[in-house]
């Protein structure tokens, strides 16, 4: 691991009583102080100035923010029209497509709530580099515009909102999955938190696997399949597609995670342990256990395509290939993707009727070419 004390900043403007920058970047100004250089840019305890955005040193968290820009969507866009003559036939939805529909619902509602308050919390808090940053405020916005679209799916359906809010603390399968990611930010919610020594980085690195590797890249997965396997029968057409585009987040958010935990591996490789990888690998499989459970009580019997024992082999697929983007040793034995159409509904670059939904590949007005 770097030692800062044999470094010197090439711009602080915020510094502490000690001489170390401060993250936040508003503490006082360094009157003349030196300009950024790209070499004294780093994820965690940087000593530039983070107020610089330029020169950029990791492009891809910028490309991923005009990604992000250009995927922009709002879930009113979609029309529910379908979505509500089927939930209120007597016949369009068989009982465990609707428990399955509601508890999905109630994972999702409150689950976008808690990553947004960790990104804001804790994530921005500590992650010392301007260009990331920028990309987590558009992430941030993200995480709102999901919250909003399950907001609207509610209102659309006509369901109870108290039931679908609450079932984060009501629902013991959701209950469990919400608790188990929020004792990763006790430490972080702390206010005196600071990252600096192995142990205060270890356990920023785990927030960040615990948020964007399994809540974002492995217990969103089920859910994402148990609605567009509905979408794939014609039934829920809206909700699918608004599934569908968060998906397309989530993707991203996916692999900014996975970027930045591996570009804080490189840059502090003692962190990286056989202990700690690990203790990592045991995260990622108490994971899988708990959505598998979740599967169970969402699907206790299952239905057309979809069920709690295919959803599980799912998920050890996931788990394993999530293992592998961090450079670990899988979990689980070698086992296929049970799904393998979902990959092809996180590719979104293909062409739906204009006239029957809205163009699949949007952009804002400023993104788009009109040659």
């Amino acid at each position: 691991m770097l030692d800062w004390s044999e470094t010197k900043p090439s711009s602080l403007a915020a510094s502490t009583d000690s001489g170390e920058a401060d993250a936040t970047g508003l503490g006082e100004i360094e009157r003349g102080g030196a300009r950024v250089s790209v070499d004294d840019k780093r994820m965690i305890n940087a000593r530039a100035d983070v107020n610089q955005l330029l020169p950029l040193k990791y492009r891809w968290a910028w490309e991923k923010y005009l990604a992000g820009c250009n995927n922009h969507w709002m879930p009113t866009e979609v029309s529910m029209q379908a979505d509500i003559a089927l939930w209120k036939s007597k016949d369009g939805l068989t009982e465990d497509e609707r428990r399955m529909l509601k508890r999905n619902l109630g994972f999702f509602a409150a689950s976008e709530s808690l990553v947004a308050n960790n990104i804001v919390l804790a994530i921005y808090r500590h992650l010392t580099n301007p260009e990331c940053r920028q990309y987590l405020l558009r992430q941030a916005f993200e995480e709102a515009i999901h919250t909003h679209t399950f907001q609207y799916i509610v209102e659309s359906l006509a369901l109870d909102e108290g039931e679908l809010f609450n079932m984060y603390r009501e629902v013991p399968s959701i209950t469990d999955k919400a608790a188990w990611a929020l004792k990763y930010t006790q430490n972080l919610d702390d206010p005196d938190f600071k990252t600096g020594t192995p142990e205060a980085d270890q356990a920023f690195m785990r927030d960040l696997v615990a948020f964007y590797v399994i809540f974002e890249g492995m217990w969103f997965y089920t859910g994402f399949a148990q609605i567009l396997s509905l979408g794939r029968r014609n039934k829920m057409v809206g909700i699918a597609e608004q599934y569908q585009y968060i998906l397309r987040d989530e993707s991203i958010h996916l692999n900014f995670g996975i970027d930045v935990i591996n570009q804080i591996k490189i840059e502090n490789p003692d962190l990286w342990t056989p202990e700690f990888q690990d203790e990592i690998r045991g995260m990622i499989l108490e994971a899988a256990e708990l959505e598998a459970a979740y599967g169970r009580d969402t699907m206790p019997r299952g239905f057309l395509g979809l069920n709690a024992a295919l959803c599980e082999q799912y998920m050890h697929f996931i788990a394993n290939r999530r293992c592998a983007q961090l450079g670990l040793k899988p979990v689980f034995a070698d086992v296929e993707n049970p799904f393998p159409w979902m990959s092809e509904a996180m590719d979104l670059k293909k062409e739906k009727n204009f006239f029957e939904t809205r163009v699949i590949e949007y952009q804002s007005g400023g993104a788009l070419s009109w040659d």
